[in-house]
């Protein structure tokens, strides 16, 4: 999918750029399908900020995306492509033959009029969805499960993709878009093909009011608070304190492990994503 960009009529214009929406064929979502929900600003349900810079942006709905895909054996037509505000992939409006309309996660190459099922014995294609023991090692897959039954959880971002490495019943290994290989039992379900929107990294934003529209807030150094809000602050002049590169908490932010021993899905990692 192509990116435009600007003529340089301002430093901002300069280096911004947005994408092209030439393919997608609706510009209203299906109302049915959709919620409004009103935004917590990253704060919990005591008004606490438990996840900082969020807040404000614009006017969102919120489309119910099937991530379990679980009418199995039944075709379903693709009716339009469309643009989510909620996630950086493209989502798809599908009609099952029993009239029930859904969204599912658009993979890149599906087109208008395309059929797509899921289920044990479906055709190996782009949109399909098929436990990952049906599916030949090497293909490209997306919206991956934990545990069967679940509904996808894992390869759901713009443009990513994952591949079976190898199996070794009951389990295959999963090559992440990380790098890092996990084991993922084969009756879990999968999407073959490529998570749509590739080009959603290029993007160059150009001015902070596009990331206040998105409802990300600003970011202020640690170096430029007082001592009383963050471990770097204080100082006479620049200064960028004497400590260690810490969060505003004192927890150590270079090569401390905040991963708890005992957890759980560890056992299934067979190569972090972190070693090379």
């Amino acid at each position: 999918m192509p990116i435009r960009k600007y003529k340089p009529t301002t430093p901002t214009r300069r280096f911004a750029s947005v994408l092209r929406f030439d393919h997608l064929t609706a510009q209203r979502p299906y109302k049915p399908l959709t919620f409004m929900k009103k935004g917590a600003g990253g704060r919990n349900a005591h008004g606490h900020i438990t996840c900082q810079h969020q807040g404000g942006g614009h006017k969102r709905r919120h489309r119910i995306i099937d991530f379990k895909r679980e009418k199995h054996d039944m075709k379903a037509t693709v009716l339009s492509l469309e643009y989510d505000p909620n996630r950086s992939a493209h989502i798809a409006l599908v009609q099952y033959t029993d009239s029930e309309k859904r969204y599912i996660l658009a993979p890149d190459g599906l087109k208008v009029g395309d059929v797509v099922m899921s289920g044990e014995n479906v055709e190996l294609k782009v949109g399909n969805h098929t436990p990952l023991g049906a599916i030949p090692p090497g293909t490209p897959i997306h919206n991956i499960e934990f545990h069967p039954g679940q509904g996808g959880k894992l390869v759901r971002a713009a443009g990513t993709l994952a591949e079976i490495a190898a199996k070794e019943d009951p389990f295959c290994h999963i090559k992440m878009p990380s790098g890092e290989i996990r084991m993922i039992k084969l009756d879990c379900y999968a999407t073959i093909g490529q998570c749509s929107n590739g080009d959603h990294e290029q993007i160059v934003y150009g001015k902070a009011g596009r990331k206040r529209w998105l409802g990300i807030r600003p970011t202020v150094r640690g170096v430029a608070m007082n001592p009383v809000d963050h471990p770097h602050g204080g100082g006479e002049g620049k200064t960028s304190g004497g400590g260690h590169p810490s969060t505003p908490w004192g927890v150590s932010t270079k090569g401390f492990k905040t991963r708890k021993k005992n957890k759980a899905s560890k056992k299934f990692i067979i190569r972090d994503r972190r070693k090379k």
